[in-house]
């Protein structure tokens, strides 16, 4: 069976990675997302950049979005903040976060790999952006995806 960003993940997994999304997002007033593309051609880091852009990661109020993308054929993934995020925290801040992320995708298991990056990364965000009672979800918590025949949900 080939392998497409859509279905690489089961019904099941996809509700334990919006409800890591939703759980972080109660610890800091920074935006989560998660994009899973097919395959790109070219840089992880320059794709994911665009992708970051494409799905409007950049407008948040507070430049506190992150974006968690995978490229299931490629086995690349790639972790950004913006630049809200990355004008107040030191220079390492995302490694630790990767290397948890990296281990899991390297023995299979992609799907604790985002939920525990990704509640990782809520943990972390919460010094710098803690929440707050009057915060609004300003990105949808939906994974989104691209398929080589298809554009992404957005």
């Amino acid at each position: 069976m080939e392998t497409r960003a859509s279905t690489f993940f089961s019904k099941e997994q996809q509700e334990r990675i919006r409800e890591a999304v939703r759980t972080a997002e109660n610890e800091t007033s920074g935006e989560i997302r998660v994009h899973i593309e097919t395959s790109f051609r070219g840089n992880v880091l320059d794709r994911a950049s665009w992708i970051f852009r494409r799905i409007g990661m950049h407008a948040t109020e507070n430049h506190n979005g992150v974006l968690f993308y995978l490229a299931v054929r490629n086995r690349e993934f790639a972790i950004l903040g913006d630049w809200g995020i990355n004008s107040r925290v030191p220079e390492n801040f995302w490694n630790e976060i990767s290397e948890v992320v990296s281990s899991h995708f390297k023995a299979g298991d992609f799907t604790e790999g985002l939920v525990e990056g990704i509640i990782m990364t809520g943990n972390k965000l919460r010094e710098h952006f803690p929440h707050k009672s009057d915060d609004v979800n300003e990105l949808s918590d939906e994974i989104s995806f691209d398929e080589p025949d298809q554009p992404a949900i957005i």
